[in-house]
């Protein structure tokens, strides 16, 4: 699929619209890919409310099942991925379907078992990579060598907005399609200047 298709069931349009009441801010802003930006994009305020978890859940779930089999499970770097996570598994579990969540820390725990990956994954089964707002791919990417040296083989990664902003190329040097929900073109924007 390509970017910024309409979202399952029709709701793209109303994630749009919740994108742009919720998550769109506009000023200068520095991105975690360390770029200057001239407007933000907090998908937290999206995917942690009813409607907007829960539209986003269903619409990922919608779009993992048009690619065939359901992955395994479905992941990505903590703390943005983690309530995506949830809506999707959530969403898969009202529906009926199996699909497990996994977590990425960015650090691993000092106590216990010390892992980067946390949930009921095993090494072997197919996992999508998901993310909240994608820039240059950089999360995504550590999400991916993570995921892969626990033994999971990694098939995509879905983010809930691209920032048109390269990810794409990267994910493709690594043999990883990127699929996007909402594009930055859907909210009447266009890439910065890199």
């Amino acid at each position: 699929m390509e970017h910024g298709q309409p979202a399952a069931g029709g709701n793209q349009a109303e994630l749009i619209a919740l994108i742009e009441r919720r998550a769109l801010r506009r000023g200068s802003f520095k991105l975690a890919s360390g770029r200057e930006a001239s407007y933000y994009l907090d998908a937290k305020q999206v995917v942690l409310e009813a409607r907007g978890a829960m539209l986003v859940g269903r619409s990922i779930l919608a779009r993992l099942s048009a690619c065939g089999p359901l992955p395994d499970a479905i992941g990505g770097l903590a703390i943005g991925a983690d309530p995506i996570t949830a809506a999707v598994v959530t969403m898969a579990g009202v529906a009926g379907l199996p699909l497990l969540g996994f977590l990425v820390r960015k650090e691993p725990k000092d106590h216990g078992t010390q892992k980067f990956i946390e949930g009921p994954v095993q090494p072997g089964q197919r996992v999508v990579i998901v993310e909240d707002v994608t820039t240059t791919g950089g999360s995504a990417l550590v999400a991916i060598q993570r995921a892969r040296a626990h033994g999971l083989v990694v098939e995509r990664v879905v983010t809930v907005i691209d920032r048109l902003a390269g990810a794409s190329a990267a994910f493709a040097a690594e043999g990883i399609p990127l699929e996007s929900l909402v594009t930055i073109r859907d909210l009447g924007l266009e890439p910065d200047a890199a």
